[in-house]
């Protein structure tokens, strides 16, 4: 499976991430950023792992109730794996989980031993799933902020923010799922050539019939309805991502507290940070290294009071926690199953 990746873009992307991360750090300044990174409290830092870990165990196991609503049997241990080999391949391609859904929809058809169009359908679910606790611990954030504090400028920017995405993307989804027959329709109408046509040029692929296509996007589009429709398992899916998310939102919160910030703000101001940041992961930029860290920088300094340098510092630890652990033990995962699959 690795190689069908490309590397070209792996690296490039790879750059501009520290180039972009460079930067920030450069802005905030990098000397008094590793001044702070001293002060840093051990028995915070490292148990930030195990929350980091915990966020992605809590997903699997979303994805797991996901693919049991297809009637596809899967271990938790092997959910977990797969998801930690999904996120390393989110953080290093671009675009995130744009970029990587296609090879973890690949992996989750190899492990389970189905069509990769279920896959894709079960990642995609749970990629959607996973947007409304988002937004709901980020409007709780804001909302004990307008309670307890002035409302700033920059608060009051988050919050607009919020409601737009969240209107956008329920309107998009009320319409999707309201017209999803000729929205079907038109799928298969676009995508069938474009599929024909990379069958012609590629060397050693034969192109699919239409007729095959269109039962793949068919197949596609009814796994995500036979999903939507079980509430149960919906419901379940619904619970493992609120989990996953205060997990995340814990890492972040013990980084301040391994800073030695202790003030019970700081709890509100990760239930605001966790989210936003997650919204820089659909950048170019492979799992939001750079991006993420810069809406941090913006967002964090306002709410808390903190220093800008030490707020740097609190992210910087976050980040080892939540992106380039994951990364390192996804990539043992990702090894793992396919040494597996090609035994």
């Amino acid at each position: 499976m690795a190689g069908d990746w490309d590397y070209r873009a792996i690296v490039a992307g790879f750059l501009g991430a520290l180039v972009v991360l460079a930067v920030v750090l450069w802005v905030v300044g990098i000397g008094e950023i590793l001044a702070q990174l001293g002060r840093v409290d051990l028995r915070f830092a490292v148990v930030l792992p195990v929350f980091a870990l915990g966020w992605l165990f809590c997903w699997g196991l979303a994805l797991r109730s996901v693919l049991g609503t297809l009637g596809i049997s899967l271990s938790v241990t092997k959910a977990f794996l797969v998801f930690l080999s999904a996120t390393f391949v989110n953080n290093i391609t671009p675009f995130g989980q744009a970029g990587g859904e296609p090879f973890t929809a690949l992996l989750i058809a190899r492990v389970s031993e189905s069509e990769y169009e279920t896959g894709l359908a079960a990642i995609a679910s749970v990629d959607a799933v996973n947007f409304v606790p988002s937004i709901a611990i980020a409007f709780v954030a804001v909302s004990y902020y307008a309670v307890t504090v002035a409302v700033t400028d920059r608060l009051l920017d988050v919050a607009l923010v919020m409601v737009a995405l969240t209107v956008v993307v329920g309107v998009t989804a009320a319409l999707a799922w309201r017209y999803r027959y000729g929205l079907e329709t038109r799928v298969v109408r676009v995508v069938s050539p474009l599929v024909r046509r990379v069958g012609h040029v590629v060397p050693r692929m034969n192109p699919p019939k239409p007729k095959a296509i269109r039962r793949r996007i068919e197949n596609f589009f009814a796994t995500i309805e036979r999903v939507a429709q079980d509430r149960r398992s919906m419901a379940m899916t619904l619970a493992f991502s609120t989990a996953g998310w205060l997990m995340l939102v814990t890492c972040l919160w013990l980084s301040f507290l391994a800073l030695g910030l202790r003030d019970p703000d700081l709890l509100a101001a990760a239930m605001l940070g966790v989210p936003l940041g997650a919204l820089a992961s659909v950048t170019p930029l492979p799992g939001g290294l750079g991006g993420i860290e810069a809406v941090l920088l913006m967002v964090l300094p306002t709410v808390t009071g903190v220093g800008a340098a030490t707020v740097g510092a609190v992210i910087l630890v976050h980040r080892v926690a939540s992106y380039w652990i994951p990364m390192l033990v996804g990539g043992g995962a990702t090894a793992a199953l396919g040494t597996a699959q090609r035994g």
